[in-house]
């Protein structure tokens, strides 16, 4: 049977599908490593949901500033996908 998604789950592979679609609009170019870092802890954050450790993985920051606060101003398209997922987490957590 398949395992059923939480919300903060599906939240996050969403904003990692926005990340990952900002990383393949860069790769090739010069600082495509640092969308591919964005990506890379944008699937950390699935992980953590997934083994309820968000809180201990983000270590008080916020999800913008664990991305990468600067890639993330100079990639806005991901911020709503960050807001859901930042609700989505938080819900589960309330």
């Amino acid at each position: 049977m398949a395992r059923v998604r939480s919300p903060a789950e599906r939240a996050a592979g969403r904003l990692i599908a926005a990340v990952q679609k900002e990383w393949h609009a860069q790769l090739g170019e010069p600082g495509a490593e640092v969308s591919e870092a964005a990506m890379e802890n944008a699937s950390a954050l699935l992980g953590a949901v997934k083994d309820n450790s968000l809180h201990a993985v983000l270590r008080g920051q916020s999800v913008a500033e664990f991305i990468g606060i600067l890639w993330v101003r100079k990639h806005p398209g991901v911020l709503p996908a960050i807001r859901a997922f930042e609700a989505a987490a938080l819900e589960g957590h309330a």
